[in-house]
C-alpha cells in the first residue's frame, strides 16, 4: 500500500511553497487516528516511512518510546501516522527506505537562468501558480479531501508532469540539463523502490508512506513489477 502525502511539517525544502492544514487541530487528530485505525486493519507486517538508513536507530528508539506511552508524537507524518499505524499492527519496528545521496538537479537551474531566461520565467510562474494553488487547497480544503487528492491520478501526473516540462531544457545544444534533472529524480526514486523491494518479499504486507512526489512514480513501478501487487489506498482515506 503506498500512502502518498504532503509533509506535515513541510520544511520549505522544495520549489513549491505553501503552509500546510494544521493537522495538530483537533479535527484533523480525529480523522489521523481513524485513517491509521483502517490502514492497520490492513494488517501491514512492516511500515516503511520516509526517512535515511543513518536515521534508523534514532527514529526506532523514539518508536520504543512511543510504545512505552514516553514519547509524544510530533507533527511529522513519520509520526502521526508511521507511529500509530505501526502500533496499531502491532509492530515492534517501523523501516526506513529514502535515500537522499542521489546527483542533484543543480545544472538544470544553473542552466535556466543563464541559457534559457524565458523557460526560467515560464518556470517560475508555473511554481507561483502551483504555491498559490496549494495555499488555496490548504486553507479551504479538509484533511481527508486533501490526502484523497494527493493520492489520486491527477495527482500523480502533476508530479511527473513537472520535470517532463523541462525534460527537453539545453536538448537543443545537447546539453541535456533537463533531461539528467529528471533522471536524477527517477534515480532516487527506483533507489527507494529498490529498498521497498527489499521489504515487500513473499509473504509481507508493506505500508510505505512518503511524499505523493515519490509515490506518483512508485505507483508505476509497482504497477510493472511482476512479484508484487498494490493494495489501493483510496478506499481507506
Amino acid at each position: 500500500m503506498l500512502l502518498g502525502l504532503f509533509h506535515f511539517d513541510n520544511p520549505g525544502l522544495d520549489a513549491v511553497k505553501f503552509t500546510p492544514i494544521d493537522v495538530m487541530q483537533a479535527k484533523e487528530q480525529a480523522y489521523l487516528q481513524a485513517l491509521s485505525a483502517r490502514i492497520a486493519a490492513f494488517k501491514p507486517t512492516k511500515v516503511l516511512l520516509e526517512y535515511p538508513q543513518q536515521s534508523d536507530e534514532l527514529i526506532n528508539q523514539r518508536y520504543a518510546d512511543y510504545l512505552a506511552g514516553k514519547y509524544e508524537l510530533k507533527l511529522n507524518e513519520i509520526y502521526q501516522l508511521g507511529f500509530r499505524i505501526a502500533k496499531l499492527a502491532g509492530l515492534k519496528r517501523v523501516h526506513g527506505f529514502d535515500e537522499r545521496d542521489s546527483p542533484s538537479d543543480g545544472a538544470l537551474w544553473e542552466y535556466l537562468e543563464k541559457d534559457a531566461p524565458a523557460t526560467m520565467k515560464e518556470v517560475e510562474e508555473l511554481i507561483a501558480a502551483l504555491s498559490r494553488r496549494f495555499q488555496h487547497e490548504h486553507r479551504t480544503m479538509s484533511l481527508r479531501d486533501l490526502l484523497r487528492k494527493s493520492n489520486s491520478p491527477e495527482d500523480d501526473n502533476l508530479n511527473k508532469g513537472f520535470y517532463l516540462r523541462l525534460n527537453d531544457v539545453g536538448a537543443s545544444r545537447r546539453k541535456f540539463v533537463g533531461a539528467d534533472a529528471a533522471a536524477q529524480w527517477w534515480q532516487r526514486n527506483f533507489r527507494m523502490y529498490a529498498n521497498v523491494q527489499l521489504h515487500a518479499t513473499p509473504g509481507e504486507r508493506v505500508v510505505v508512506i512518503a511524499g505523493s512526489g515519490h509515490t506518483a512514480i512508485l505507483r508505476d513501478l509497482v504497477k510493472a513489477d511482476p512479484k508484487r501487487v498494490e493494495e489501493k489506498v483510496a478506499p481507506y482515506l
